[in-house]
């Protein structure tokens, strides 16, 4: 079973900073890519921001300059520095990992649970 356990979401005023944490366990062979998703209401959820197994990174154009994701590939987990936070972040930001269980099948999609994220004076 794979799970992928998301934290440090929460409230904090505009120009303010939160850092996402995301570890991810279970029985894995290979992991393609792990990165983050937000989802505010009414909306589609969309990219925020992933790193590939060989540290090349990407980043929706909203956040360039003002979030940061790393990892550490030893604690299979991923994390997500949020600087200068504005209103429009405010979202359900969920944990993703691109992996495959055995060599014998292919890579999938997997999920966190989701936090939430509030900017607001």
């Amino acid at each position: 079973q794979v799970q992928l356990v998301e934290s440090g979401g929460g409230l904090v005023q505009p120009g303010g900073s939160l850092r996402l944490s995301c570890v991810l366990s279970g029985s894995i062979f290979s992991i393609n890519a792990m990165g983050w998703y937000r989802q505010a209401p009414g909306k589609e959820r969309e990219l925020v921001a992933a790193i590939t197994s060989g540290g090349s990174t990407n980043y929706a154009d909203s956040v360039k300059g003002r979030f940061t994701i790393s990892s550490d590939n030893a604690k299979n987990t991923v994390y997500l520095q949020m600087n200068n936070l504005k209103p429009e972040d405010t979202a359900v930001y969920y944990c993703n990992a691109k992996l495959r269980r055995t060599v014998y099948v292919a890579f999938r999609d997997y999920w966190g649970q989701g936090t939430q994220v509030t900017v607001s004076s």
